[in-house]
Formats: structure tokens, sequence, C-alpha cells
């Protein structure tokens, strides 16, 4: 066990003859004591400070620990957020790929359906064509008709005849 200053206070030499002046060596057993408690006193505060030091660098070994976690933490999640970004890029391409496959084929069909009702039309308008040309080529032989003639010289003869009669009936009354 160490010496403290009290132990050296206390300490008591046996006198023996021709031994040292007890005045000096008691004045130098206090500069003794009070070194020494200085040196102790440095000692504690010295191991204070150790103490803080340590809890300060356990605490940031904590904290190194703690961030190491978090980097690899953050790293994980990054790879997560990418991955999930890969997946989900490739979900809107895939989404984006039907949609247009399916734009295209609409319109596709739409394309084939207009194709197929231009030729109806186109047919109907020839069909019209031939009608109206028929309807029109009837008529132009109507008109050529030397029938039109004959009407119009059955007309007059008609008209001749009533013209004609009451003459006749008015002569035969004064008759």
């Amino acid at each position: 066990m160490p010496l403290t200053p009290l132990d050296i206070h206390n300490k008591e030499f046996t006198k023996a003859f021709r031994g040292y002046e007890e005045d000096e060596v008691n004045e130098f057993l206090d500069q003794v004591i009070k070194d020494y408690e200085i040196v102790i006193r440095q000692k504690k505060e010295l191991e204070r400070e150790v103490d803080q030091l340590n809890e300060r660098l356990g605490h940031f070994n904590t904290i190194e620990t703690t961030l190491n976690k978090s980097i690899l933490v953050a790293q994980e999640t990054a790879e997560d957020v990418k991955n999930n970004a890969t997946k989900e890029s490739k979900l809107i391409v895939q989404e984006a790929e039907k949609n247009a496959d399916r734009i295209i084929n609409e319109a596709l069909e739409k394309s084939r359906r207009l194709n197929t009702e231009v030729e109806e039309m186109k047919k109907q308008a020839k069909v019209f064509k031939m009608r109206l040309r028929k309807l029109v080529e009837a008529q132009i032989d109507m008109i050529e008709n030397d029938d039109w003639d004959h009407m119009f010289d059955t007309e007059l003869e008609n008209k001749e005849d009533v013209k004609q009669e009451p003459q006749k009936e008015l002569t035969s009354q004064n008759s």
C-alpha cells in the first residue's frame, strides 16, 4: 500500500547516538509531505481527466459506431431505392409500351374501318352515279321520244274538237 502524507507526518524515527538533526529532518519531512500531497492531488486530477477523456472517447466510439451503422443503413436504403426505381421505371416502360401497342392497334383498326367505309362509299357513289346516269338517260330518251310530239298533237286536236263542238251546238241551236 502506498504511503500517504499522514503516514509520512506520523512517522517516528528512533533516536540514535550521533543521529541526524531532528529539526532538519522534520523540515525535510514537511517539505516531502507538501510535495507528496501536491503529487497525489495532481494524480487524482489526472485520473479524473483520464476518466472524462475515456468517457468522451466512449461517447465518440458510440457515435462512430452509430454513424457506421447509419452509413450502412443509408447505403442499403439507397440501393433499395435504386432497385425500386429501376423496377418502377421498367414497369412504366412496359406500361407505356402496352399503351403504345394498344393505341397503335386501335389506330390500325380505325384506319381499316375508315378504309372499309371509304370503299363502301365509293361503291355506293358508283352505284348512285350509274343510277343517276340511267335516270338521266331515261329522261333524255323520254324527251327525245316522238311520243311528246304526238302528245302535243293530240292536245291540239282535242282543243280544236272542244272549240268546234260548242260552235256546232250553237249552230244547231240556231237552226
